[in-house]
């Protein structure tokens, strides 16, 4: 259930909907209580305000309807404005990179400020009676929609620098650069369950059942799509209630076709169809990834915004070169971060779940491998590449984490040699491959001597 919510939630920030609707709600509400207390209080009470409308009903008529019509249309307006910066974006950054623009709260907050204020114009509207009925004319409340006017011009002009600037290709880059950052923090180190040092007693070493393999039943998933949260608390109940031992065999990002194995369940002979139907509770599937619990999502939408900018129909260098400075500090933060243990373990240390878990080689193979692909021809891009392995050496802790950069900087330099024309561009790759290398060589040293000491 956590897990369904959190979707659902997702989809809410990622909708033109939501927030709009939420402040035409708020202006509904507003305008029956300023109507409510224009009737309670009396004009002697309004006028110490020193601000109000001292106009007729005609007059107070026709400013609301003026207000109204014009708020309408510029609603209109901003939202044709959006669909044309999301077009833009989408056609040279990439298709994915929509939803970043549809979860800018700056658009959503704007659409919201002229859609509530029609609102509320509107409905004090309805209020107003002339002189040949009971003559009433809701001071207070015109004077605010004047003042929610006034503040929606100023909204107006925000939003129109707001688009200038949001369809730079820096600031999307530096955007989805800050939500990859925040994942980062968020799912590393990350728990399903407590980890062997917050047991009571660990051991010193998490092993599977010897029969695990041979008794343990797979259970399947009931649809296709991509996998977008796990509920782990669920997970964890369940294998304390059932006594049971769960083996993940996906994580959040991965393609499920229906059918396909999802977990494995063990003792076997405790799943039943009850159990299936729980277990594929705890997993949430959609029509497209996210980066709730997807860290490689937002990696991949930095390598796709890189892969166009290489493509031949835009050639952007300097944008994929923007892609790869973010993309090196987003490795130089998850290589000072412990990578989750896969064993996951109740409160009484009895080993859980073993999670399908992320490896910095996985990740960094993710953020480099496309990009170096579609860059052999280019030296600017190979060097820049090697200078973020290099920076990103000085903060890798293990030998293993220096040894896949190393494959990564061989890999570029390789195809520079084969693909670079000019003997000088050349050169220029082989000297910060030698740079990059000697950084690598020295957190080899590092290890060596803290594993001899």
């Amino acid at each position: 259930m956590k897990a369904l919510l959190l979707k659902y939630w997702e989809r809410l920030r990622s909708s033109f909907w939501f927030v709009p609707a939420a402040m035409a709600c708020l202006a509904v509400a507003l305008a029956f209580g300023a109507v409510a207390l224009d009737r309670a209080v009396t004009d002697e009470w309004l006028e110490r305000l020193g601000w109000r409308y001292s106009g007729g009903a005609e007059g107070a008529s026709l400013m609301l309807s003026t207000v109204a019509g014009s708020m309408i249309a510029i609603a209109g307006t901003v939202f044709s404005m959006t669909l044309v910066a999301m077009s833009l974006a989408s056609s040279q950054l990439g298709p994915r990179l929509l939803r970043n623009f549809m979860r800018d709260t700056a658009n959503q907050l704007v659409l919201g400020t002229f859609v509530a204020t029609f609102v509320y114009c509107l409905l004090v509207l309805r209020t107003i009676r002339r002189a040949d009925e009971v003559a009433f004319v809701p001071q207070l409340s015109v004077s605010i929609g004047v003042l929610l006017a006034v503040l929606s011009i100023g909204v107006l002009i925000y939003f129109i620098h707001h688009v200038s600037v949001s369809i730079q290709a820096d600031v999307v880059v530096a955007r989805v650069s800050d939500e990859l950052h925040d994942g980062i923090g968020r799912m590393f180190p990350g728990h399903l369950g407590k980890s062997r040092s917050d047991t009571p007693n660990p051991a010193d070493e998490a092993e599977l059942p010897a029969a695990f393999a041979r008794e343990a039943r797979p259970v399947g998933a009931l649809d296709d799509g991509y996998l977008q949260l796990i509920d782990a608390d669920a997970l964890m109940a369940l294998a304390r209630e059932q006594d049971l031992l769960l083996q993940l065999e996906c994580r959040p990002g991965h393609y499920l076709v229906r059918g396909q194995t999802m977990v494995m369940v063990w003792p076997g002979d405790r799943v039943t169809e009850e159990r299936v139907g729980q277990l594929n509770a705890a997993f949430v599937l959609g029509n497209q990834r996210t980066a709730t619990e997807d860290i490689e999502f937002s990696f991949l939408q930095l390598v796709e915004i890189a892969v166009r900018a290489l493509s031949p129909g835009i050639n952007d260098p300097f944008t994929a070169i923007a892609c790869i400075d973010r993309l090196g500090s987003a490795l130089c933060r998850l290589a000072g971060r412990d990578m989750p243990s896969p064993f996951r373990f109740d409160d009484l240390g009895q080993l859980r779940l073993v999670a399908n878990g992320y490896t910095f080689a996985g990740i960094a193979d993710t953020a480099f491998n496309q990009i170096r692909q579609n860059a052999r021809s280019n030296p600017a891009v190979a060097i820049r590449m090697l200078d973020a392995i290099a920076q990103i050496a000085g903060h890798v802790r293990s030998a293993q984490d220096a040894t896949c950069l190393r494959r990564h900087a061989d890999m570029i330099v390789r195809g520079a040699r084969e693909a670079v024309p000019e003997a000088g561009d050349r050169l220029d790759v082989e000297a910060r491959y030698r740079a990059a290398t000697q950084a690598l060589s020295k957190l080899h040293g590092a290890a060596g001597d803290e594993a001899g000491s």
